[in-house]
């Protein structure tokens, strides 16, 4: 399913977030949203969702979901969101058992994300006994687990170490490898930026516009830790957002 944000424009109150933005987003791609604070990325992110309405503009859905798509658009988020008195599993199903499936139907698809993401052997575990890396596989087990046609992630490794960031990197990209699936992918490090995103959508500070859109050609299956080309693609980046970071962050304070 391809996405398309046509002309948005969105208040809060008299603070104007995003102006005139337009971007089509096609299936099967990643599309990495950076900008400085307050720019608008999360909130364009629920508005992909229909969490939130822009005050004007259109978010369009073209493209029919894949044929055992439980859920069209599905939201990963940086804090795991875990019933902790559920186990692995039973988060997992949370999301199915409104969806009329058999026991049987539910073991499966819960038996194929957790195979999926390498939680097999954790299937019975309670969220607190896990380290933050697997509540976040499992988070992404459960988003999964509907076959959604969109990913909705807003900066979900953020809230980790450097090195369970690298890995669940590798994940996300194994993931995508095998079933390729379409995601917008909110975050503030450009280091995953590059690695994850097929392109790199840089916003300007409030209001929200975009000012440029990187593609990155590399394959994800080629992209590692350290590969020069993949750095000079961070530097580009940085380079678009290092005076208008330094001016939001200004703004912000004199709020």
């Amino acid at each position: 399913m391809d996405l398309k944000l046509k002309n948005i424009n969105h208040h809060y109150g008299s603070v104007e977030v995003i102006r005139d933005l337009s971007l089509d987003i096609p299936r099967g791609q990643i599309a990495c949203l950076i900008g400085p604070s307050g720019c608008g990325k999360s909130t364009l992110l629920r508005f992909l969702g229909g969490l939130e309405r822009p005050s004007s503009g259109e978010i369009l859905q073209i493209g029919q979901p894949p044929e055992d798509c439980l859920n069209p658009l599905t939201y990963v988020f940086q804090h795991f969101a875990l019933l902790p008195w559920r186990t692995v599993e039973g988060n997992i199903k949370l999301v199915l058992e409104d969806h009329g499936l058999s026991r049987r139907k539910m073991d499966d698809i819960v038996t194929n994300v957790l195979e999926r993401t390498r939680l097999s052997e954790f299937r019975e575990a309670l969220p607190k006994q896990l380290s933050g890396g697997m509540r976040q596989r499992v988070a992404i087990s459960r988003a999964l687990a509907v076959r959604p046609a969109v990913m909705l992630m807003d900066e979900p490794l953020s809230a980790l170490d450097s090195q369970t960031r690298e890995l669940l990197m590798d994940d996300l990209i194994a993931l995508w490898t095998r079933q390729p699936f379409t995601s917008v992918y909110v975050t503030h490090n450009l280091n995953e930026a590059v690695r994850l995103g097929h392109r790199v959508v840089v916003l300007s500070r409030r209001p929200g516009r975009i000012r440029e859109i990187v593609d990155i050609d590399i394959p994800l299956s080629e992209r590692h830790l350290g590969d020069p080309v993949l750095d000079e693609k961070q530097k580009q980046l940085w380079e678009l957002m290092r005076e208008e970071a330094a001016a939001a962050d200004k703004e912000l304070i004199n709020v």
